[in-house]
């Protein structure tokens, strides 16, 4: 898969991390930032893998920040953007089967190692059901047209 990683300061450590686990797997990653634990604003990353994502430059997307929550939140502004702040292996496979999730948010001050690499395994094996769960994921880009 190709997949474009990204972390602001909190999120560094466990972003470089995924970034050898993700590569050791055989994927294609393209590391956007942060390259250090300077300050950042967490904003700028989630909105370049969101793009890449939406965009088509990248199957799927992997933000880190200390809670993951701040990353979904401006990873979503982003139309076509479905991210998630995920901390357990089945809230992966459920953001997955059942909204479609293409970009999944780890909390970098709260998700040890072994666990993120499960988490991601999980987001990455697992595929869409469809059905009925489609007519949601319309629905939800019926909103993001509304708003534009």
């Amino acid at each position: 898969m190709r997949i474009h990683l990204g972390a602001d300061h909190a999120g560094f450590p466990l972003k470089e991390h995924v970034r050898q686990t993700l590569a050791a797997l055989g994927h294609d990653v393209t590391d956007v930032g942060t390259h250090a634990e300077e300050s950042v604003d967490y904003p700028d990353y989630a909105r370049m893998v969101g793009e890449a994502v939406a965009g088509g430059d990248a199957d799927a997307g992997v933000l880190v920040c200390g809670t993951g929550l701040g990353m979904a939140i401006a990873a979503n502004k982003v139309p076509g953007v479905r991210a998630v702040s995920v901390y357990d292996p089945e809230m992966a496979r459920m953001a997955r089967m059942h909204n479609n999730a293409n970009v999944i948010a780890l909390p970098g001050r709260y998700i040890t190692p072994a666990l993120a690499d499960e988490v991601l395994e999980v987001f990455l094996t697992t595929g869409f059901e469809g059905g009925r769960h489609q007519r949601r994921i319309d629905k939800i880009g019926e909103i993001e047209q509304s708003e534009r």
